[in-house]
């Protein structure tokens, strides 16, 4: 167990207004729910795009890498949240017989437990924030109030930056998240071509490879899409705003 101190969850409208890009906010939203729950060292966001379901941030090293391993099989906690609008409990992944494969995988990894809260129900920017932890039945006994609150006021702090969107840079910043995560997707592409491997290992890949040259992800994944092709994806162009 860790001895992080438990936080009280944050004015997420005040933080939306703190911060200088619907990015660096998912960001901070995602730091702030891992800080809910002491023994949680993964939190990741899902929102569904263009009929798909993308992490759009994450806090810890283990969530985008469970996020992806659902997506993958198109079932999983995250995913029946966001489709459902109801929270969903995994007390301990070596028990559990839902969503196939994916919970031994999970428990592989380390998350032996995990709880996904829907965000924005059965909207047009639904989507899932999703908690993992190493340690079996890690939210059972915790107080889940204040990430209650969190999350429910994640729903309306979304919607207004989709309304901030109309007159600022707010869905430039959307898309280019989206972008980049389109470019991780074809170059993961790529190295399963190349290596004949999974979307994990081939994701593990690029995370490593991106670590020991010490660039970001995305920059490292345009890269090889512009080594094959010859052109720079035009999803890599985008200059964030300093």
């Amino acid at each position: 167990m860790t001895d992080r101190p438990v936080a009280e969850a944050p004015d997420t409208t005040a933080l939306l207004l703190e911060t200088e890009s619907l990015d660096d906010f998912l960001q901070a939203l995602a730091r702030s729910a891992l800080a809910l729950v002491a023994e949680a060292d993964g939190c990741g966001i899902t929102v569904q795009r263009q009929g798909r379901p993308v992490t759009v941030s994450s806090a810890g090293a283990i969530a985008t890498k469970l996020d992806e391993a659902q997506y993958g099989q198109d079932d999983g906690p995250c995913l029946q949240a966001m489709r459902t609008g109801l929270e969903v409990s995994v007390p301990d992944t070596l028990r559990e017989s839902r969503w196939a494969d994916y919970p031994a995988y999970a428990a592989v990894c380390g998350a032996r437990s995990s709880l996904s809260l829907p965000i924005a129900p059965h909207s047009h920017t639904a989507g899932a924030l999703n908690l993992y932890a190493p340690v079996p039945g890690a939210f059972e006994n915790a107080d889940l109030t204040a990430l209650r609150l969190l999350t429910a006021q994640a729903t309306g702090a979304i919607a207004l930056a989709q309304r901030i969107a109309d007159t600022e840079e707010f869905a430039a910043d959307l898309e280019a998240a989206l972008r980049s995560r389109t470019v991780i997707d074809q170059a993961i592409g790529v190295v399963i071509g190349q290596q004949r491997c999974t979307p994990e290992k081939a994701f593990e890949v690029l995370r490593t490879a991106s670590q020991h040259r010490n660039i970001k992800l995305r920059d490292l994944c345009a890269e090889l899409i512009a080594s094959i092709t010859g052109e720079t994806p035009p999803e890599a162009r985008f200059q964030p705003r300093s």
